[in-house]
């Protein structure tokens, strides 16, 4: 076995599709979930009186359809957030893909 076979992703990203493709609904869907989760952040970070989503659980696009990214550390801060993420997904069905964002580079 290769030491990448032994890595775990770090994010995972629930995707705006249920299990048979179709869209799901309503179209912001991702942005309340985030903002649900926006409370849990790293220790000592605060939100500084103003609205933000928590750097565990970020709303994005990725070909088009919503989706949103959750880092696994957001289970080691509250396993009841990442519980009720995931529960989130499966009670509607969405494409739960576990991967890891990698930022944009730039060409050279």
């Amino acid at each position: 076995m290769a030491d990448t076979d032994k890595v775990k992703p770090k994010e995972l990203f629930i995707m705006g599709l249920t299990s048979n493709g179709k869209v799901f609904r309503p179209s912001d869907w991702a942005e309340r979930l985030c903002g649900v989760m926006s409370q849990f952040r790293p220790a000592g970070r605060s939100q500084h009186g103003h609205i933000a989503y928590s750097p565990y659980c970020k709303p994005t696009q990725i070909d088009g359809v919503k989706c949103v990214v959750v880092d696994e550390r957001l289970r080691d801060i509250e396993a009841m957030a990442m519980t009720f993420v995931l529960n989130f997904a499966r009670d509607n069905d969405l494409q739960v893909v576990y991967a890891c964002l990698l930022p944009d580079v730039p060409p050279t």
